[in-house]
């Protein structure tokens, strides 16, 4: 465990619900979820990348897709009832999320949108995501995960 002020948001709103969690830290050049997953000796496969997205209808949405895939923008679309889905530009990820681009976290965002895990998730006894900062991830169950945010699983990968 770091020092009380290494916790990020994240870690600190788990903490509240007495959600147990492991934390890492990893190399802040390492960019993509593939290469942070095999930096921290974990499977690519349950390391997952939160993503931001905005409907047809303006309402956004964040979906958590494994590190080595691509969201499915048709099939991300049809789990959340939308005609069509795009990812937001990164410039409104802060001000939406209150995170940046490769720190963003399912967990603490300014405002919760609904969340979508693929199906994967369910596979593994736990999985890993950003602890809402760049060189920071969680692993928790995806059970857990459950009781701090709702979410809703789907086949969403390309």
């Amino acid at each position: 465990m770091g020092k009380k002020e290494d916790k990020t948001n994240v870690m600190r709103i788990l903490d509240q619900r007495k959600i147990e969690y492991e934390h890492y830290a990893y190399d802040n050049a390492k960019t993509s979820a593939v290469d942070i997953a095999l930096s921290i000796g974990e499977k690519p496969d349950m390391l997952f990348k939160t993503l931001v997205t905005v409907g047809r209808s303006k309402e956004h949405y964040v979906f958590m897709v494994p590190s080595e895939n691509e969201l499915d923008l048709k099939k991300a679309a049809k789990a959340v009832g939308e005609k069509d889905i795009e990812m937001i530009p990164q410039k409104e990820l802060l001000p939406l999320t209150g995170y940046i681009h490769g720190g963003c976290s399912p967990i603490g965002m300014k405002k919760q949108f609904v969340t979508t895990i693929n199906i994967s998730a369910k596979d593994f006894d736990k999985i890993m995501f950003s602890a809402g900062k760049v060189g920071r991830q969680v692993r928790l169950s995806p059970k857990d995960l459950e009781r701090v945010i709702k979410i809703q699983y789907a086949d969403i990968i390309k």
